[in-house]
This record gives C-alpha cells, structure tokens and sequence, in this order.
C-alpha cells in the first residue's frame, strides 16, 4: 500500500523541502510518495539558496516551489510529519480532522517519545546552520524510513 508523507514546516523553503528532497534521496521504495508544504508559505517560492547548497554538498538534487498547507494536501497524506510542535499544533487547528495522522518528525521517528526536540530552523542564517539542519534531517530520516520499511 502506498504510503504518502507531507513534511510541514513554516514557510516551505527549509526544512521541509530539505526533509522532502533527503527522503526522496534516502528512500528505496516505490511505496513511498513524499511533498512538502508551508503553514505561512506563498506559493511557488523556490527552497532558499542555502538549503540548496547544503543538500548539494551531499549530490542531493532539490527542485522545489513552495506551497501553502491545504485540505488538498491534507486530504493526499496518509501521514503528516511538522518540524515543531508549534506546526503541529496549527495543522491540527486548521485541520481537526488530520490529527490522528499528524505527528512531529522527531516523534515519529525517535523510539522514545520523550524527545520531541523541534528541527532547527536556519532561516536567515549562515551555511553552516543549513548544514546542522540537513545533518539532523537526515538521521531522523532514515529513523523514519527504517519504521515505514518495517
């Protein structure tokens, strides 16, 4: 069965589109569908000059526009996965009816809940910031693969 996951972060031009591009990456199976969206995004925007660089860097290609959360996104998860609780909380707002399948990333992927640290943002700041997100991007996702492949 298909599995579709829907990384949601602020503005859909960091995290989430890095998440969505190391995933896509990462992932072996065809059962996996993966898209990103912003809960403040504008449409169309392209991932930021440093999140293309750091995922470059790893010869991960990222060709992205952005776009705001919708019921259309919403409706195609079969799993939404936000890189803070704070992200969390507005899907679950806007979108009550997602809530059963709404989760932060670093509680869906860690084993033990009690880590439910948000994914940094870089927004504004250096390369080196890009990187330490993409680093942290990346053992979370392949935590997430390793549960979704069980």
């Amino acid at each position: 069965m298909m599995k579709k996951i829907l990384f949601v972060c602020t503005g859909n031009t960091c995290r989430s589109p890095m998440a969505e591009a190391i995933f896509n990456h990462l992932k072996q199976s065809n059962q996996l569908a993966v898209k990103s969206a912003g809960v403040f995004a504008n449409d169309g925007s392209d991932a930021s000059q440093f999140a293309k660089e750091a995922l470059n860097e790893k010869g991960i290609l990222c060709k992205h526009n952005s776009s705001l959360l919708s019921e259309e996104h919403v409706e195609w998860a079969t799993l939404i996965l936000t890189m803070t609780n704070n992200h969390k909380q507005l899907v679950i707002e806007r979108f009550p009816h997602a809530g059963r399948k709404t989760y932060t990333l670093t509680e869906y992927a860690q084993d033990d809940y009690a880590t439910s640290q948000d994914v940094s943002d870089p927004f504004g700041g250096t390369l080196h910031n890009y990187r330490n997100t993409r680093d942290d991007l990346e053992v979370l996702l392949k935590k997430l693969l390793g549960k979704l492949e069980e």
